[in-house]
């Protein structure tokens, strides 16, 4: 589980009580903790919403992220919020507190009705499908005069999620996997895929700790018997330890498939997906 920790400036903290009120544009405003919810929002939403996200790059690292004051007025003008959850973006919760906003906030998380523990919800079109409906169904609660059209927006939406998932499912591969960390594993899984990761390799990446030796060894062991069929590698967040891994699994010839956490520049979430499906069929045509 990511820990991000919120670093607010207290001039920032200052705005929850005497924050500007919010434009009076006819538009719904929307903050998402990352670019993907906003981009699925705005999807659902249309022209009607004002969309801002806070971690909006694949430069950004997201377990280092620091909100800043601007970040803490977009909240106390928000009509709608939309956070990961499940651990993955306290800070929202920080920002929220602090705004004393009355704005809908909306659980990722939760609303994937996902089993856990992995937070990353975006890579399960499943859970995707679900928040795609929890957004139609909050923003037809503020704005009910539209909410034929969000509907409509979110059914369009749901059915490119729905064709994802089919050709995930057509792959029908199998095979057992390495990561780096646990943001692809639902996708993964989703094409027959097995994460055979040591627990100990993905949680101490995750949190920022030294890898133990024997799971750093065991991790290693993957790629020199060729066990696994890719590694799929977060690039956003990499590390000495993860760069040794990675060389460990070019060194032995397996194909290595870098995944992001968030949109990468000019995509939106359809066809990030579906370039990650690509390049995961692409891996595992190669064989062992």
């Amino acid at each position: 589980m990511h820990k991000l920790i919120p670093v607010i400036a207290i001039s920032t903290l200052a705005l929850a009580g005497c924050s500007a009120p919010a434009q009076d544009d006819g538009l719904i405003h929307i903050v998402a903790s990352t670019s993907v919810w906003g981009d699925i929002a705005s999807q659902v939403a249309g022209d009607r919403a004002s969309i801002t996200s806070f971690i909006d790059g694949p430069d950004v690292d997201p377990h280092s992220f620091e909100a800043s004051a601007r970040d803490q007025l977009a909240i106390s003008d928000a009509d709608l919020i939309i956070e990961n959850g499940g651990g993955y973006d306290p800070f929202m919760d920080s920002l929220v507190s602090a705004a004393g906003t009355e704005a809908t906030v909306l659980n990722a998380f939760d609303a994937s009705e996902l089993p856990g523990p992995n937070e990353h919800v975006w890579y399960s079109f499943t859970g995707t499908a679900k928040v795609v409906a929890a957004i139609v169904d909050e923003l037809s609660t503020i704005d009910p005069g539209n909410a034929t059209d969000y509907a409509a927006n979110g059914d369009t939406l749901t059915g490119a999620i729905e064709d994802l998932e089919t050709r995930a499912n057509n792959l029908a591969t199998e095979g057992d996997v390495a990561v780096t960390e646990p943001v692809p594993v639902y996708l993964l899984q989703s094409v027959g895929l097995t994460n055979a990761t040591p627990e100990d390799f993905t949680e101490a990446i995750e949190e920022g700790n030294d890898v133990p030796p024997l799971a750093m060894q065991e991790t290693l062991a993957l790629f020199i018997d060729r066990k696994v069929r890719l590694l799929a590698y977060n690039s956003q967040t990499a590390s000495p330890e993860t760069e040794r891994v990675r060389t460990a699994a070019e060194d032995a010839g397996v194909p290595v498939v870098e995944f992001t956490e968030t949109l990468p520049a000019g995509a939106d979430y359809v066809s990030w997906m579906s370039g990650n499906l690509d390049a995961v069929a692409t891996a595992t045509a190669r064989g062992l």
